[in-house]
């Protein structure tokens, strides 16, 4: 049998597989699951659809990427929820390391382009999980609401094929292109993440600096408080417009 690193197991300061939270978490979702893989298949999901997906979380600090802290706020981006999906796979003793890559959103919005000064997304990150033998991958990015919103077909992973974001989305078009993989690590590196965002986007990218909250959360264009909407509905469909642009009134 192959000797598998240890810290593929281990509980870090940022994937604290070990926290209450994540352990009563991981066991509430795996249930009665027959085997390791129905147990991965199960916890996917549960971060993919009840961890909903935000790029303007802040991203500058460890606590930032901690599994309970993200599992606690219900909302995070590609590389909080990998580790996430990673800390919950070792509470249910499922070896489990992030992966990165960078690459290239064809679908993102004119806002979020803006707001990242590009379509390249360097480190993006999935989860990659040792079943049945062999390491898989899992990207549980995209919650099901926000795919189904705006057209895009949500990714499915049943324990035994990679599961990367699609090259097209239902429509044909291009979506999400693969340009550099960065490997894999037993923990989220964040002063390498940091590092890199500061080197594709620049220092004074919003989120970088604490004092910026105000400035990302600013009323953006498309959205009237006027509409009679809740804040809780106003910011869901402001973070929805600003990933993926205005809604198609034909699929609504």
């Amino acid at each position: 049998m192959e000797d598998l690193d240890p810290r593929y197991l281990s509980p870090t300061s940022v994937i604290d597989s070990d926290h209450p939270s994540i352990i009563g978490y991981a066991r509430s979702v795996a249930g009665s699951g027959r085997d390791s893989v129905d147990t991965a298949v199960r916890l996917f999901y549960a971060v993919r659809d009840n961890i909903r997906y935000d790029p303007y979380v802040p991203f500058y600090r460890p606590e930032h990427y901690r599994a309970s802290h993200v599992l606690n706020i219900q909302r995070g981006f590609c590389i909080s929820k990998a580790g996430l999906l990673c800390a919950l796979a070792r509470a249910s003793q499922i070896p489990s390391r992030v992966g990165f890559a960078t690459v290239r959103n064809h679908l993102a919005s004119r806002e979020l382009i803006e707001f990242m000064g590009s379509d390249r997304f360097v480190y993006h990150g999935y989860t990659e999980l040792r079943l049945e033998g062999r390491w898989v991958k899992a990207t549980p990015a995209f919650n099901m609401e926000l795919c189904v919103r705006f057209g895009a077909a949500p990714l499915d992973f049943d324990g035994r094929q990679d599961a990367l974001l699609q090259p097209y989305n239902s429509e044909e078009a291009p979506f999400m292109e693969y340009l550099e993989e960065h490997g894999t690590t037993p923990d989220i590196p964040v002063d390498r993440i940091v590092t890199a965002f500061e080197n594709a986007y620049g220092r004074d990218r919003p989120g970088m600096d604490p004092g910026d909250g105000a400035r990302r959360r600013a009323p953006q264009p498309g959205f009237d408080a006027g509409r009679g909407l809740s804040t809780h509905q106003l910011n869901r469909n402001k973070q929805n417009y600003l990933i993926f642009g205005p809604i198609n009134k034909n699929k609504e």
